[in-house]
């Protein structure tokens, strides 16, 4: 069941499972071998993604329902092909009334046979943040009233949300009296929830939530019967053949990630295993020392490290610091990536999880209450300072997460405990170190105290630290801080710019060593910037005084054009024309083009939260930006000087663009293809990230891809899948060697052989050489090489492997 390589799908009711079928005999010949497949399940209606999932025990009716999967399936199955699918086991979709599981809680309340199945703390009515303004004034303005249409009486919010009525609610009114607004508001009051602004979630709400989104409700999928009901579905599905492994969602949202990772891998192989065992990936996003556990029962992570690793590896370290320099120039209040990390988690912190983080503190509290009964000195330790201590740790935490219980953790969490008393030391007020220290060995089960308190306290910690960091570092810092945008995507880390070879080299042994068939990933749903948009940015890295020139002359010519924009956003915005650019001497007028600049304009704008925000947009300085964007794509001057920019380095990119292609695809692994991007991916953040893809294009390009430029990076990857089709147990299980190599250019160089028996595959691919390629438009000619050539038996020179392109194999099979 180990794929030979994925493609993919963001399936919708735009893109349902029969316009699936329809590609399937596309991407065989293209040398698929599994399509990997966005969440099949019952979503809300209109999903464009499939993660609020209402319903798991279904397959989704928008996407075709069941006839419709089992027809995709029939269809793969014919050309020899599988299917992954993509699961969501850490919330659900509660918004809109379409959650039947919700709905009977909402009933219900804490008697709810479902009331179990959500990470609710019952002690108060359930907060629920759905109003546009307080109860008193959306009651006033006739938004909410009871309805008896229908199958049963409810609360008609908005004229379309209906919200069940708690069980005896209405005996206190006459039947068919119309209510005024006091016994409306009574009526309201005396339901199992409580309904709020959705202003005061971050501060009231008494359930977890995906990060900070209200419409997502987190799962206690670590509750048994919970796991079998939302989990029943894919494993009848693998019992009757027709998935061949999931890839986990979000699995550091959960309670205990290993412990549902083994629960997951025992299930899967309760029905099949050996060479049909389940292949199962998560999400997982890992910084650049962290490995995932391999006690899991995973066979990987689905692939955001290592896109990590390659931009990282195409970045130019020279430089750096000439890009650190420029932005500092820019916007001195936000020229340190550390600076601006620790502020942005503060900020989420403060602003977004506030009653997460009371519920923490409160559980903590009360175990340091447990713990003073056998040590007293607990007793001096008041809620005060455990806020203080907990807060500051949140601050600085250099992962995701710890994986605890509260009595024990794994021993590769010491070393991320030891990070965080080191980080957390200038934070901390004087006198109040024991406290976290305390904390701290509460998250290695070495703390004293009630068993049952410490994993409570501890899950909430872990369940905290997860979303800071994410919202924190991806969806703020990465948008306040932007020497270079191809440095700034999900996973990761622009405090590591570049790194050699030599280091990309020994991340790939890692983690062949680890998870050889982990999925390898360029591109994804959650991406920031498409892959070939990282690719052409990552060439700044080596011209920066050239990219410098270019800025100011734009600079001069933004100037001209309205009131000013912030240099930080102007800078952004620059970056991202240039990256997203869709090719050299192409209209950047078009409507297309300019819509999806502006929408990524406004999401910049308010993800940073500097002169902007979601929740309370600056309309005007948004419309200055927009009014520039505009202005500059209707001034000729600028979009010449731009198709000029984009052509000049344009050389340099297509390398880049091929280089992390060629090793995607011959490295250890499991690659995977996101949808469409056989060819170039201009694409930005969601949703311009899952844009409806022209597949008919592809497929008609596919027999002639090497006739045109165009075509280089499709025929490339089908290339590569021809060599996995042909010597599957290469690529499956065969060793990867470095190779060594020497000469003034050796930095300029990275290879390796990958050998299974009498099958070999040498790979080697060109880096960092942009100054040559722009200056030469094409490959460096011998003299740059200067005798530079990669080691061995039979020495390969370099100007000979990199005479006509930036890649070069020999494959012995």
């Amino acid at each position: 069941m180990i794929p030979r390589a994925t493609y993919r799908l963001q399936l919708t009711r735009d893109f349902p499972f029969d316009a699936a079928c329809a590609i399937v005999p596309y991407l065989a010949r293209l040398g698929v071998s599994h399509i990997y497949a966005s969440p099949i399940t019952m979503a809300r209606a209109g999903s464009t993604h499939g993660y609020d999932v209402v319903d798991p025990t279904r397959i989704n009716p928008e996407l075709g329902g069941e006839e419709g999967f089992r027809a995709l399936v029939h269809t793969l199955r014919a050309h020899g092909m599988g299917i992954i699918i993509d699961i969501v086991p850490n919330h659900m979709g509660v918004a809109g009334g379409e959650n039947g599981w919700w709905n009977d809680v909402l009933r219900n309340g804490p008697e709810s046979r479902y009331a179990r199945y959500f990470d609710i703390d019952w002690r108060t009515p359930l907060v629920l943040p759905i109003l546009g303004d307080s109860l008193t004034a959306v009651i006033a303005q006739g938004d909410l009233g009871l309805s008896t249409d229908g199958p049963e009486p409810c609360l008609l919010l908005y004229g379309e949300q209906r919200l069940p009525l708690r069980p005896g609610s209405l005996d206190a009114f006459a039947a068919g009296e119309a209510l005024d607004a006091r016994q409306l508001r009574a009526l309201a009051d005396a339901q199992h929830y409580r309904l709020v602004s959705w202003r005061t979630a971050n501060d009231s709400l008494n359930w977890r939530r995906f990060f900070s989104i209200n419409e997502l409700a987190g799962l206690r999928i670590e509750d048994p019967a919970v796991f079998d009901a939302t989990h029943r579905l894919y494993f009848d599905l693998f019992r009757e053949g027709l998935i061949d492994g999931v890839r986990v969602d979000h699995i550091d949202g959960l309670t205990d990630p290993a412990g549902y990772g083994r629960a997951l891998r025992a299930a899967f192989d309760a029905i099949r295993t050996g060479k049909d065992r389940a292949y199962i990936v998560a999400e997982k996003i890992l910084a650049t020392e962290e490995t995932m556990a391999d006690d899991w029962g995973m066979d990987g992570t689905s692939g955001y490290d290592v896109m990590r690793d390659l931009t990282a590896l195409l970045h130019d370290p020279r430089g750096e610091e000439p890009l650190r320099a420029l932005w500092r120039s820019l916007d001195p209040g936000q020229c340190d990536f550390g600076e601006e990390v620790l502020a942005a988690r503060r900020d989420m912190l403060s602003w977004q999880f506030e009653a997460q983080l009371a519920a923490c503190v409160s559980a903590f509290a009360a175990l340091a209450g447990s713990a003073a009964a056998s040590e007293p000195a607990f007793e001096a330790i008041t809620l005060a300072m455990l806020r203080r201590a907990i807060e500051r740790l949140l601050w600085v935490f250099p992962v995701y997460r710890t994986y605890g219980n509260g009595v024990h953790a794994p021993a590769s969490d010491a070393a991320v405990r030891d990070q965080a008393w080191a980080a957390v030391q200038p934070h901390l007020p004087p006198g109040e170190a024991p406290v976290a220290r305390h904390i701290l060995d509460w998250l290695g089960g070495l703390g004293p105290g009630d068993p049952e308190l410490a994993a409570e306290a501890v899950r909430r910690f872990q369940q905290l630290s997860a979303p800071v960091a994410a919202k924190g570092v991806e969806d703020t810092a990465f948008y306040r801080y932007a020497p270079l945008l191809s440095a700034n995507d999900v996973g990761f880390a622009p405090e590591q710019f570049a790194i050699s070879p030599a280091e990309f080299h020994q991340r790939v042994l890692d983690r062949q060593r680890r998870f050889p068939h982990a999925m390898l990933a360029t591109a994804t749903h959650d991406h920031k910037r498409g892959e070939d948009v990282r690719a052409r940015l990552a060439v700044l890295s080596a011209v920066p005084a050239l990219w410098a020139e270019r800025q100011r002359a734009w600079t001069t010519i933004a100037e001209r054009h309205g009131p000013p924009v912030h240099p930080a956003d102007r800078y952004q915005l620059f970056q991202t024309l240039f990256g997203a650019w869709p090719s050299a001497r192409s209209p950047a007028k078009d409507t297309d083009f300019a819509s999806r600049m502006a929408a990524w304009l406004e999401k910049s704008l308010r993800e940073a939260r500097l002169r902007s925000s979601w929740e309370a947009p600056d309309a005007d300085y948004e419309a200055r930006a927009a009014a520039l964007l505009h202005a500059l794509l209707g001034d000729a001057a600028f979009t010449a000087d731009m198709d000029d920019f984009v052509a000049k380095l344009a050389p340099a990119a297509q390398a880049n663009t091929l280089v992390q292609t060629a090793l995607k695809y011959c490295m250890p692994g499991v690659p995977d293809l996101y949808q469409g991007c056989e060819l170039h991916d201009f694409s930005l953040v969601d949703p311009d990230n899952r844009r409806l893809v022209d597949f008919a294009r592809r497929a008609a390009m596919l027999d002639r891809a090497a006739e045109s430029p165009e075509g280089e990076k499709l025929a490339l990857i089908a290339r590569l899948l021809g060599y996995r089709k042909a010597c599957p147990d290469l690529f499956a299980h065969g060793q990867y060697q470095p190779l060594a190599v020497a000469g003034p250019r050796a930095g300029q160089v990275l290879a390796f052989e990958r050998t299974h028996g009498d099958a070999r595959l040498v790979c080697a691919v060109l880096l960092r050489a942009a100054e040559a390629m722009i200056e030469g438009g094409g490959p460096p000619d011998a003299d740059w090489w200067a005798g530079t050539a990669i080691e061995g038996d039979r020495a390969l020179p370099a100007h000979w492997l990199f005479a006509d392109a930036p890649i070069f194999f020999r494959a012995d099979f």
